[in-house]
């Protein structure tokens, strides 16, 4: 089956916004248009994707998979796309994908004193999805910290870092030098669980510093988010987490093999 990537798009729309009004304005097609191009697309599908009602838009179960599947479509679409207009400019393009904490300045310019006519972009990730550019071709290099999705990549271990407990500066524990992970038996930690997740880690911060949890954060992390109403703890039972270099299997390019040697050199003598 062929899936028209218009359609897909115009679904994404109504399934952001929820209404078949608001994602036909923000498509800039008529309503009617809209719908017709839903309905189309159930029908090659075979399935319904959304239940209507007069006021709003439900996902079903085979519409909420679309929709997350949506996203590594379109941005594998928009990197081909991107690769093509490279290759016909002929030129040389370098996208390295790091997480939250993760200094990877030191090794980009390492890199490009070795390969001046090689163009490198940074690309932050949020901690819950750090391997999803490199599947969906927005980076070819990932400087990246487990845990996360290894299925079809290849890891290249560069170093570990130790993580720590952030607690608010009022909590009973904030005088410790040190703590167990017994110590923190009963406490809400943060992102341990989806619907405890933060959206971003300076939203994370704010809900500890007014008492919504704790969480452990890598020592990289705590480093740049040092703050009066804040505490960062030793954990001594917890075990440090790998970081590592990561690309797609099999996708390798010359300037990405020659990334990996100089990455790995530097980033392994950077984290000893």
């Amino acid at each position: 089956m062929d899936l028209d990537l218009r359609k897909l798009r115009y679904f994404a729309a109504v399934a952001e916004h929820r209404h078949f009004g608001r994602a036909a304005q923000a498509l800039y097609i008529a309503q009617p248009v809209l719908s017709r191009q839903i309905r189309a697309l159930e029908q090659e599908l075979g399935c319904a994707l959304l239940r209507r009602t007069t006021r709003s838009v439900e996902l079903t179960p085979a519409g909420e998979q679309l929709h997350a599947e949506c996203k590594d479509v379109f941005g594998a679409v928009d990197a081909a796309v991107r690769r093509v207009n490279e290759a016909a400019h002929g030129g040389e393009r370098l996208v390295v994908a790091f997480a939250p904490g993760l200094l990877v300045a030191e090794a980009v310019r390492a890199f490009t004193a070795e390969h001046p006519g090689v163009e490198v972009e940074l690309l932050g990730v949020p901690w819950w999805e750090q391997e999803r550019p490199l599947r969906d071709g927005r980076a070819h290099v990932g400087y990246l910290r487990e845990p996360f999705d290894t299925t079809g990549l290849r890891l290249l271990p560069v170093g570990e870092e130790t993580r720590v407990a952030c607690l608010p500066a009022a909590h009973p524990l904030a005088r410790r030098a040190a703590i167990t992970t017994v110590d923190l038996a009963g406490e809400t930690l943060l992102n341990a669980e989806p619907r405890r997740r933060a959206s971003s880690l300076d939203e994370k911060f704010e809900v500890i510093a007014l008492g919504g949890g704790v969480a452990l954060v890598p020592a990289s992390v705590a480093a740049m988010y040092s703050r009066a109403d804040l505490v960062y703890l030793p954990v001594t039972d917890v075990p440090p987490v790998r970081t590592c270099l990561a690309v797609l299997a099999g996708r390798t390019v010359p300037r990405v093999r020659a990334f990996l040697a100089t990455a790995a050199r530097v980033l392994t003598a950077h984290t000893g």
